[in-house]
């Protein structure tokens, strides 16, 4: 027979209780938590729907994904792609390149020759390719490889789709008519993501089935039973599967790319897991303490708990909204896939936890693990309330310290060096990576194209002058100038270097600042290609970067004050989470760009970063000083106030920590440099977050600052909301063990 929660009898279950007010009805909060436990199996039916509905969608989102929109609106290099597919539609809206290669024939012999014109035959006869330009040999070139640009006609979605059948039958081609001694890959944009799309959907099959076991693992140990762990881990799952389902959903009429799913996707795990976590244990805190009933405890803590998980919820959302502020689609797309992960997973949280705590409470000690029994007559939580003392009694040498040892931690960010790249890495093994490596080794690594439109009446432009002066550069392989005769000439610059590496990106700028002066007078130049686009990238995602942090410390700082109503707090708040972030950057920038393979941190982390840490951090901070506001507003007594609020926070922000930390750590499995880099880094800072920053350096300047902490000037507090009485929904407490 299953054991109820706790030891002590409890009052008969009343489905309709909700926690009142003294005197009064019961506020919207706990009239909702009321209702969803009153209408419970209607909830889990509805919940069991969506996930249903959302599974049958599942099989075919791999086919769904298509690559990130890397295009910069309004930038030189957008702008002069559009005019290269405008003026030369024969090489349509993307560029690719045929990578031949032999073991044994060079590429002047006839069998050799015989394989290339057999490609070429073949993929011409396919009705979205058009138009072919063999490259110019490079000095360096192995003499057994040669190289084609092709024009591939159709929107994004249509060339995704043709991709497969253009690489199979290039490669058969070249396999017939050479007896298997020629071979060909396909490289480009296209053929490069389609490979990293594959490698992120097994990444994330690897991380179901590392990650969940382990969290799992985790969960019965900090929770201390089987049943218990159960509530959560359901949770997280119903809103996985519904946010992977309504992804999967869009990808029918938009684009979704596998980076929004992976962040989508754990974004929903942690903080599902964190969630649900917060109200199960005030659930059993209220079942434990005052021997409320089922119905009872869960409605209260859907009120409490639950309120705490609103306002973090809307933390993540706002701070996601700082991600607009970068105008590169990419970016925005995984801001939308935080969002709507945020919404999902605090929907489910909300509505599914309390009821399932409810139908489940039977069951929640289910295969409780054997607890280490105290010694007889020892005082609960000893080594809590030692270590909070110890605090209490020397706050400013503990807030020193700390932040001693953070500042130390994020000085190596003081030389952190950012950029895109290529992700290698990933593409080992692959045809797209085997094929690129190649052309590295040939130094033809890529191809950047000046766009020179005609002067009004005037014909082709003259670029001698400018070939001649990029002939003696060494970072260029060879050039060649293409003209449409109406109205475009288009130069043609082969690099010896990746398109992603700083000697790529000097020479865009050398030929930017020359060119002038070697074309004609009033020369337009634009240029497009990969080197541009990256360039383009950085600058717009560079600039974005400091106007998102700087909504995202707005946000953070008018969410608590409007939540505590405490100027200080609020300041206090924002400056801690600083002093996180900057310490998480010095250790990524110490991990991942002193000792890893690109030799800086990805542009795209420190955006991640700033908006989803400054979110989570919300949490375990409304969690801790609520405690400590609580008990202040009660008694005036602020050292008791902060001692409290370690007692009885410690334990949940530990636990709900750890799982977080575990789930972002996950992605260190991934293939991807700038996904391992930003689970670390989030990794990092949740658990810098809630062991130096909430457990000692919070507590400690709140102990120092006395009742200067709820100090809010008069014309502001007018401003703002009424607090809530403290007397409307008594937290239920319990020791932390």
């Amino acid at each position: 027979m299953p054991m109820r929660l706790g030891a002590r009898r409890f009052p008969p279950d009343d489905g309709d209780a909700a926690p009142r007010p003294p005197g009064g009805a019961p506020r919207p909060s706990a009239r909702l938590a009321a209702a969803l436990l009153r209408h419970g199996h209607v909830v889990v039916v509805a919940w069991l729907l969506l996930a249903a509905a959302a599974a049958v969608t599942l099989p075919g989102l791999a086919h769904r994904l298509s690559p990130p929109p890397l295009e910069v609106p309004g930038s030189p290099s957008a702008a002069a792609a559009r005019m290269i597919t405008k003026g030369f539609p024969q090489y349509g809206s993307e560029q690719l390149v045929l990578a031949f290669g032999s073991a044994t024939l060079r590429a002047t012999d006839d069998a050799y020759q015989e394989a290339v014109g057999a490609t070429v035959r073949a993929l011409a006869a396919l009705p979205e390719i058009d138009g072919m330009l063999p490259l110019p040999t490079g000095d360096d070139q192995d003499p057994r490889h040669t190289y084609l640009l092709f024009g591939v006609t159709g929107d994004e979605a249509a060339r995704q789709r043709a991709l497969p059948a253009q690489i199979a039958l290039a490669q058969r081609a070249a396999g017939e008519a050479s007896a298997g001694k020629v071979t060909v890959t396909v490289v480009g944009a296209s053929p490069v993501f389609a490979d990293l799309i594959h490698g992120d959907l097994r990444d994330l099959q690897r991380l179901k089935v590392v990650t969940v076991p382990l969290v799992a693992l985790l969960l019965v140990i900090g929770l201390g039973a089987v049943g218990s762990a159960v509530v959560p881990l359901l949770v997280a799952g119903a809103a996985i599967l519904v946010t992977a389902g309504t992804l999967s959903l869009a990808g029918m009429v938009a684009q979704v790319d596998s980076t929004q799913l992976t962040v989508a996707l754990t974004v929903c795990l942690g903080i599902g897991l964190d969630y649900a976590l917060l109200i199960l244990l005030r659930y059993r805190q209220c079942r434990r303490e005052q021997g409320l009933a089922p119905a009872a405890a869960a409605a209260r803590a859907t009120v409490t708990a639950g309120g705490t998980v609103s306002w973090c919820a809307l933390a993540i959302l706002l701070t996601a909204c700082a991600l607009f502020t970068v105008p590169t689609p990419w970016v925005r797309n995984i801001a939308l896939a935080v969002m709507l992960a945020a919404v999902v997973t605090a929907a489910a949280a909300l509505s599914l936890t309390p009821v399932l705590l409810r139908l489940l409470d039977p069951w929640l000690d289910w295969m409780r693990l054997p607890r280490r029994s105290r010694r007889p007559g020892a005082a609960p939580q000893a080594a809590w309330l030692r270590a909070a003392r110890r605090l209490m009694s020397r706050p400013g040498r503990h807030a020193v310290a700390v932040t001693v040892l953070l500042l130390a931690a994020a000085l190596p960010a003081l030389g952190m060096r950012l950029g895109l790249h290529y992700d290698r890495p990933s593409l080992e093994g692959t045809q797209s990576g085997l094929g690129l490596a190649q052309m590295e080794a040939d130094r033809v690594a890529g191809v950047t194209g000046l766009v020179l439109p005609h002067r009004a009446g005037g014909g082709p432009v003259d670029t001698a002058a400018l070939k001649e002066a990029l002939r003696d550069d060494p970072r260029v392989g060879a050039t060649a100038a293409l003209d449409n005769g109406r109205d475009l000439t288009l130069l043609l610059i082969v690099e010896r270097h990746p398109s992603d590496s700083a000697a790529s990106a000097a020479l865009l700028r050398h030929v930017r600042e020359v060119a002038p002066r070697l074309l004609p007078p009033g020369q337009e130049v634009l240029a497009a290609g990969p080197t541009a686009l990256l360039a383009d990238l950085t600058v717009q995602i560079l600039s974005g970067l400091r106007q998102a942090v700087a909504l995202v410390l707005v946000f953070s700082f008018v969410l608590l004050l409007i939540t505590f109503r405490s100027l200080l707090i609020a300041v206090k708040a924002v400056c801690m989470n600083l002093l996180s972030i900057a310490a998480t950057f010095g250790l990524l920038t110490a991990c991942f760009q002193h000792a890893g393979a690109t030799g800086d941190v990805n542009l795209l982390v420190p955006l991640l970063t700033c908006t989803v840490v400054f979110g989570l951090s919300i949490d375990y901070e409304v969690f801790l000083v609520h405690r400590i506001s609580e008990h202040y507003r009660r008694t005036g007594d602020n050292t008791a106030a902060v001692l409290y609020g370690l007692r009885h926070t410690a334990r949940p922000i530990t636990l709900a920590a750890a799982v977080l930390t575990l789930t972002f750590a996950s992605l260190l499995l991934t293939h991807r440099s700038d996904l391992q880099q930003t689970g670390f880094a989030v990794a990092v800072a949740v658990t810098l977050d809630a062991t130096l920053i909430r457990m000692i350096l919070v507590p400690a300047l709140m102990r120092l600052l006395g009742r200067y902490n709820w100090w809010l000037p008069r014309p502001l507090g007018r401003l703002l909301p009424p607090a809530p009485s403290s007397h409307a929904h008594p937290e239920c407490v319990t020791n932390s063990d």
